[in-house]
Formats: structure tokens, C-alpha cells, sequence
């Protein structure tokens, strides 16, 4: 059983949490990555609660903001009591794979996909992991992402 329950919905940049938003708009000032989301393809919001541990356990709820674009993938998470956490790569500079084709789904079972490369804040290749769940959402964003990588290394 997962660890997570994940709710994926496409959403619109302009109707962000505000906090997401300066956030990510902090993040492409600071790297100085110009209008990135003007060509914007998708964007989806996944909220995923953590499994609840124990009798007393409480349930915590991390909002994830995924934006794919021609040639860039951006994407914010939100955990409770933190400033949003943004990351980005130009699509050219990573591997995309859906998370259910890597070794690792049979040892720690979820959804999503998995990126591996050089990202805008790292001079060295890392990998992350976005969760999706299987909704019509989650597909599209995934197919999307996947495609849009690979049509930027053309």
C-alpha cells in the first residue's frame, strides 16, 4: 500500500495560492530564467497525504505545483509550516520516466514520475521524484512532461 493518497487537478497559474506564486516567481527572478511561464502547457496541483501513523497520527498534506512548458519544468512544494520549496530544469538537461517503469515501484510502490539531471540550482545531476495520482490529470501531465522533454532534444 502506498504511502501517500494523491489528488491531482490542472490548474491555472493565475489561480495559485499566493504564497506558490512569490515563491515561484522569487525562484525565476533569482535565477534569472525570464518569462518561462508564458508558454505554459500544464500545470497541475497534487495534494498528498501522508498515511497516518499510529493511533494518535496526524494526517500531513503536501501541495505540490507542477508547470511543464516547451522547454522547461518548474515545480513548487508546499509542506506545512515551510516556505514552498521551488526547483526547475530546462527540459533539454533531464530525463523524465514514468515512476511505475523504474526499479524502484516494485520496492516502494506510488505514482508519479521521476526526474533525473541538472537542475536550475545544481551544478551536479540529481534526481526527484513528483507525485500524480492516476486520474485523467495526473495522466496528462505525465504524457505531457514525458513528450515535452523528449521534443526539446530534437
Amino acid at each position: 500500500m502506498p504511502d501517500w493518497k494523491r489528488r491531482t487537478k490542472e490548474v491555472s497559474i493565475d489561480n495559485l495560492p499566493a504564497d506558490t506564486r512569490e515563491s515561484i516567481q522569487l525562484h525565476i527572478e533569482q535565477y534569472n530564467l525570464g518569462p518561462i511561464l508564458s508558454d505554459a502547457l500544464i500545470c497541475v496541483q497534487t495534494d498528498s497525504e501522508k498515511a497516518k501513523k499510529g493511533l494518535f497520527g496526524k494526517a500531513e498534506i503536501v501541495r505540490m505545483i507542477a508547470i511543464v512548458t516547451p522547454r522547461w519544468l518548474l515545480w513548487a512544494v508546499d509542506q506545512p509550516d515551510k516556505n514552498p520549496a521551488v526547483l526547475s530544469a530546462q527540459l533539454i538537461h533531464i530525463t523524465v520516466q514514468d515512476y511505475s517503469q523504474t526499479p524502484f515501484a516494485k520496492m516502494v510502490p506510488d505514482s508519479g514520475v521521476e526526474v533525473s539531471g541538472v537542475f536550475t540550482d545544481a551544478s551536479e545531476a540529481a534526481s526527484a521524484f513528483i507525485g500524480l495520482d492516476e486520474s485523467a490529470a495526473g495522466q496528462t501531465f505525465r504524457k505531457t512532461l514525458i513528450q515535452a522533454a523528449a521534443d526539446a532534444k530534437k
